[in-house]
């Protein structure tokens, strides 16, 4: 957080930075913390829709092209933390992103 003072007018302004794309992870699970044995242990699941979303979120500060790239931005943190999406491991949910399955949920908003 930033805040700006304008001395003489004691005016002033607020910017919000974006929260990083585990902190909204960990937000949407309601966990304190991600997984420290990847791979193996889970910490919880989320939805895709949810993805989709903490990519929109994420999308200013992202370096992907697309919304596509930023989701599987935000899926490729979901695999160092231990969290499943929709049941499947987040590796599953990248190759299905790349084969075109979540097309038409991701879309290009």
């Amino acid at each position: 957080m930033k805040i700006i003072v304008d001395v003489e007018t004691k005016a002033f302004e607020v910017e919000v930075g974006i929260p990083t794309t585990a902190a909204l992870i960990l937000r949407e699970l309601k966990s304190e913390k991600g997984s420290g044995k990847t791979g193996s242990e889970f910490i919880g699941e989320l939805n895709f829709n949810s993805i989709v979303e903490i990519a929109k979120v994420r999308r200013s500060k992202s370096l992907a092209k697309s919304l596509k790239g930023a989701v599987k931005e935000v899926l490729g943190t979901c695999v160092s933390m231990g969290v499943k999406i929709d049941g499947k491991s987040p590796k599953e949910v990248i190759e299905e992103v790349d084969e075109g399955v979540y097309d038409d949920v991701i879309g290009e908003n």
